[in-house]
């Protein structure tokens, strides 16, 4: 069996989203956590890109569905990792 990328996929969405208007908004976030969940587990790689996402993303453009979604992605990578 060879080895998930989705990763790598995270990655590229993230530098997408990033470079489109230089921030990341709460849907765009889920669109990478999607890619994450769609084989049904967040492994390591998957934790590592996130958190990694998420340290790019400034206070001052965490609006209330922002919260919510880094709410909802604390809990899913701290249950799992």
């Amino acid at each position: 069996m060879s080895e998930v990328r989705d990763y790598l996929e995270m990655s590229f969405r993230s530098i997408e989203c990033f470079s489109n208007d230089g921030k990341l908004d709460a849907k765009e976030l889920g669109d990478i956590l999607a890619i994450a969940e769609k084989d049904g587990v967040i492994d390591q790689n998957e934790i590592r890109v996130l958190r990694n996402i998420i340290s790019k993303i400034r206070p001052h453009e965490v609006d209330d569905a922002m919260k919510i979604k880094l709410e909802e992605i604390s809990e899913k990578i701290n249950i799992r990792g």
